[in-house]
């Protein structure tokens, strides 16, 4: 059988990116990097090398995951359309909860390598899994309040009620936001999917947040572009003929603004829309249970996230909706402008027709003047002819001339007439 060229590439995709195996306790910290194409070359690079340094292989070249234990951590890179993530995995946490994040989990790593990571930071995680809990036991009480903010504490129990979730969603003084995780005893694999959806939520949501700036700093341009457009189509409708060329001008450099802001936001706004589906869908998979009276991650991101969401979501409605809006009215206005330049072509081929006529009529008047001219030099040949035969032909030469004017004159009107006849088939 003719195996397809991609069905090995496209079969191996569902397992591009494992879960990682995590014990308890364990510390582990995540950071996203937004990277241009020619930074996620040189992360890449970078990346290998860390490796060469602890003689490991290197990742294929169009290699978009890796994973490996360097030293006493496991680092995991990827490689995503616009950012680039580590996460560093490290056995073990320091005695006593005010200590959990006083250490990093890629601390073991070169100083100079992590400070060297190209990109530039956009979400920073530390995350603790202290030992797991007995299923007989019942839950501790959190006491967190030296290492996360309790004013602001979201929790849930996710994972089918087997993991409690704690996290304040803020950026802390060592430029990290955090996440306290408590499992029971429930596999490795199982809790690596809790953790990664964790931060993916984290990492998705700030990418999803990236479009509203934008759609802040556009909203004044586009009230001003749609007090322009109101003002395009009241002139419109006021059907001032004699400006329509300078109306259709003004519209054409409104357009030309607004595709410009649509070109260059349009796929930031749809980006932010699947960054936001992504959170959603992540929320769904940790199946969360509230429990204390506390906020839910899924209810936080529906009171905090979606306002922002909705934002964007109407930014970019009304930006595309401008953009119809304007291309209707160019459409229209151009359609005027045409109807009345056909207008006044009918008019300018009118008057041509009409002098056309006149030059007609008068070249008809020259043709019946140049025939008596004609018929008048001819017989005046003739007379100058029989003159000159007088004293052989013996004819009067007045009589001769006389006679010989209609014959003349139908012999030159017959010959014009033939000659209009021939042109006329021609043409």
């Amino acid at each position: 059988m003719q195996e397809h060229a991609l069905r090995q590439q496209l079969h191996n995709e569902i397992h591009a990116r494992p879960f990682e195996r995590l014990p308890a306790p364990c510390l582990i910290t995540h950071m996203a990097f937004l990277a241009d194409p020619a930074q996620q070359g040189v992360s890449r690079e970078h990346l290998c090398r860390l490796l060469d340094d602890h003689h490991l292989p290197r990742p294929a070249d169009d290699s978009s995951f890796y994973s490996a234990q360097v030293g006493p951590v496991r680092l995991r890179w990827e490689r995503h359309g616009e950012f680039v993530s580590y996460t560093f995995i490290r056995p073990g946490l320091p005695d006593g909860a005010p200590d959990w994040f006083s250490v990093s989990a890629a601390g073991a790593l070169s100083d100079a390598w992590r400070q060297q990571i190209p990109g530039e930071l956009l979400c920073a995680i530390h995350t603790a899994l202290p030992a797991e809990i007995a299923d007989t036991e019942d839950w501790p009480a959190p006491e967190f309040d030296s290492v996360l903010d309790g004013d602001a504490l979201v929790a849930s129990e996710a994972a089918d009620r087997q993991a409690r979730v704690y996290s304040d969603l803020r950026i802390h003084a060592d430029g990290f936001a955090r996440f306290v995780v408590l499992t029971r005893e429930i596999s490795a694999r199982r809790r690596g999917r809790l953790v990664q959806r964790l931060l993916e939520i984290e990492t998705y949501r700030m990418l999803a947040l990236l479009a509203l700036p934008v759609a802040r700093s556009i909203g004044p341009q586009l009230a001003g572009a749609e007090s322009e457009l109101a003002q395009i189509m009241d002139a419109i409708r006021r059907a001032e003929g004699e400006r329509d060329r300078q109306t259709l001008e003004q519209l054409s450099g409104l357009a030309s603004n607004v595709e410009g802001l649509y070109a260059r936001h349009h796929a930031r706004f749809t980006a932010a829309a699947a960054y936001y589906d992504l959170v959603g869908r992540r929320i769904q998979d940790l199946h969360e249970a509230p429990f204390g009276g506390l906020q839910t991650l899924g209810q936080f991101m529906d009171r905090r996230l979606s306002p922002a969401m909705q934002t964007c979501a109407h930014t970019a409605r009304r930006l595309q909706g401008l953009s119809e809006r304007i291309s209707r009215c160019s459409n229209l206005l151009r359609t005027r402008v045409e109807v009345q330049m056909q207008q006044q072509n009918r008019e300018l081929l009118s008057s041509m027709n009409r002098r056309q006529y006149l030059q007609l009529r008068l070249q008809q008047t020259v043709e019946g003047l140049s025939v008596a001219a004609i018929t008048y030099y001819a017989s005046s040949l003739v007379g100058h002819l029989f003159g000159a035969a007088r004293h052989w032909l013996h004819v009067d030469p007045e009589l001769a001339q006389g006679l010989s004017i209609p014959v003349l004159g139908l012999l030159v009107w017959l010959g014009l007439r033939r000659a209009h006849k021939q042109l006329a088939e021609r043409c």
